[in-house]
């Protein structure tokens, strides 16, 4: 009796975003949580420049110290977008003396945090080749990576969030002082500054003031056309929750305090602090909120992540005033760094396990897809080649018959 198969992953990361460097170290967390009896996996790593690549060196994060690409076995590749290939294709340019090799997934995990990769791009690229892949949908990557359409998503849902005014980079270029006379016709001080799709708090600022909050203006509009400044909410604590499951089955995990340093959880206060990358950001878990107060969070976070319909896996960030039972939902990261599993650890669910059921989920969400029709045939073709283009108008309003598939 032979062996069962292995089920082969492929781990995306790197990508042309400015949390490069977050992802590479997600993905070494996800890869080396795999276990090797079950699964067998293959890293696929895009350089800043979005060339993509593969090879047994890119699983080492000491390799990343190096040109990483220059080391032996690491191999030019790309993700075919024909579902014939259903995978990757290995040396696609190769010439006369030498040939590519299709190299076939049965799931993709994206690793990639924020732009080309966590925003939607890629999750489209895998839904044309037709194959698995881990976490949220195209449409739900797409809300959460922007924070304005999250902001209109969740109001539309009465998630509470805070009251916020956005605008464009060249509508700041163009008239800065209108955009400053918005703003203070509508919020008040002090004021985040955001970037509309940027995550790991870069590009973000706080402004005290209305010195502040030009300069904080300039800054986010390097990283991104459309800006969202938002109220500040004081005197409150962030609280953050990861959810694991597809449509009606989705669970919480237990609930987290960052401890910032700052104003606010900065960068290098998340990944640059301590040795292991966004494990070792200081935090209190469980977070020391009341039964009431958490379960209020929680199923905030529940509700929210079916507003955008998600898949998979998120965390949610709130700002929380514990003393008035206020909650305030602040974002939704479709992949957080290191996929939370410090809060799934706490919850009772190893990484080993936390990446073994994620990978079931995504084969879930795939099958429930192939439920859906795609192939639908009619005769507008063959009436459109008989009457000419002309007769295209009158045939949309008469009715036609499906063939079967």
């Amino acid at each position: 009796m032979s062996a069962k198969r292995k089920t082969t992953v492929g781990v995306i990361f790197g990508g042309r975003s400015v949390e490069h460097d977050v992802s590479v170290v997600t993905a070494n967390q996800i890869m080396r949580a795999f276990d090797p009896e079950r699964y067998e996996i293959v890293p696929v790593y895009i350089n800043r420049e979005g060339k993509w690549y593969t090879g047994e060196p890119l699983m080492d994060l000491k390799n990343y110290k190096d040109e990483i690409i220059s080391h032996q076995g690491v191999q030019d590749v790309i993700l075919s977008p024909g579902v014939q290939h259903h995978g990757l294709i290995i040396n696609p340019t190769a010439g006369r003396f030498s040939k590519s090799e299709v190299r076939r997934l049965d799931v993709a995990f994206p690793a990639i945090h924020g732009t080309h990769g966590e925003d939607g791009t890629l999750q489209g690229l895998l839904e044309m080749a037709d194959i698995p892949y881990v976490g949220c949908r195209v449409m739900a990557s797409a809300i959460a990576n922007d924070k304005i359409m999250t902001k209109t998503v969740l109001l539309q849902n009465q998630i509470p969030m805070t009251e916020g005014i956005s605008f464009r980079r060249d509508e700041w270029l163009e008239n800065p002082n209108a955009v400053i006379e918005r703003i203070h016709a509508a919020l008040t001080y002090p004021l985040f500054v955001k970037p509309a799709t940027t995550g790991s708090s870069i590009g973000i600022g706080r402004a005290a003031d209305e010195k502040l909050l030009r300069t904080s203006i300039d800054v986010a509009a390097h990283f991104d056309r459309r800006i969202l400044v938002e109220s500040a909410v004081t005197d409150c604590v962030e609280i953050n929750c990861a959810l694991l499951g597809n449509g009606e089955n989705i669970r919480a995990s237990v609930l987290e305090q960052p401890i910032s340093w700052q104003e606010f959880l900065t960068y290098e206060e998340k990944y640059l602090r301590g040795s292991e990358g966004m494990k070792s950001a200081e935090r209190i878990i469980p977070a020391p909120l009341g039964p009431e107060l958490t379960n209020q969070v929680q199923q905030i976070a529940i509700r929210a992540f079916k507003a955008i319909d998600g898949y998979g896996t998120a965390r949610i960030d709130f700002l929380v005033k514990p003393h008035k039972n206020e909650v305030y939902l602040n974002e939704i990261n479709t992949l957080p760094g290191s996929i939370a599993f410090y809060l799934w650890e706490a919850t009772g669910i190893s990484m080993r396990e936390l990446v073994h059921q994620l990978v079931q989920l995504a084969q879930d969400a795939h099958a429930e897809k192939r439920r859906n029709t795609y192939d639908y045939q009619t005769d507008l073709i063959n009436l459109t080649s008989m009457r000419g283009l002309k007769g295209v108008k009158g045939a949309k309003n008469r009715p036609i018959e499906p063939k079967n598939a």
